[in-house]
């Protein structure tokens, strides 16, 4: 292998690692440090740096890509699980997401990265849209149903405390939306 190509595949490399160490260092900690994160990840805070030049540019990319990681998921969900289940298991998996925050509460308020979450943003109720329809063909739910208004209704499930009795009430409430949904 070329020199120039292993060194941007170590690139990458590092990269996703950051990534997923950040991922995983939010999720324990918000307050996680960057130089913590490339401490875990086996790198020098200068690769890091030059992959992501603030906290708030990682916490950003750690967004972006969770919220992909999400929506190109539903195919694979809808494959294996019956519509209305993989819906389910979507909200479940979103709720967990979203309760963690991975840090994301005070970057994702600042007016410098609203474009950031913004261009996120459509994709999520196209998830959500592609589950509702796989569930209206299966006769599960009746037509018409707004993915956003979904996405509202479902925001019950990330607001229950991170608990055992908070996880059987976000059940009991995304039951509660799924009758709400029935033909």
């Amino acid at each position: 292998m070329p020199d120039a190509t292993r060194q941007r595949s170590d690139a990458l490399k590092n990269r996703e690692t950051i990534l997923q160490v950040a991922h995983d260092a939010l999720a324990d900690s918000p307050d996680a440090s960057l130089n913590s994160i490339a401490k875990r990840a086996g790198v020098g805070p200068g690769t890091l740096y030059r992959h992501f030049p603030s906290r708030e540019a990682l916490i950003l990319e750690v967004h972006r890509r969770d919220v992909d990681r999400m929506v190109d998921c539903v195919p694979g969900i809808l494959a294996t699980h019956a519509p209305l289940d993989a819906l389910r298991h979507w909200f479940t998996v979103l709720a967990g997401y979203v309760r963690i925050k991975h840090g994301l509460g005070e970057a994702l308020h600042a007016a410098a990265v609203q474009e950031v979450v913004s261009a996120s943003w459509p994709a999520v109720p196209a998830a959500v849209g592609r589950l509702l329809e796989a569930c209206e063909h299966a006769g599960d739910v009746r037509p018409g149903i707004d993915p956003v208004d979904v996405i509202m209704l479902m925001s019950c499930l990330w607001r229950t405390p991170d608990n055992p009795e908070g996880a059987a009430q976000a059940d009991r409430l995304l039951e509660l939306a799924i009758d709400g949904f029935r033909p």
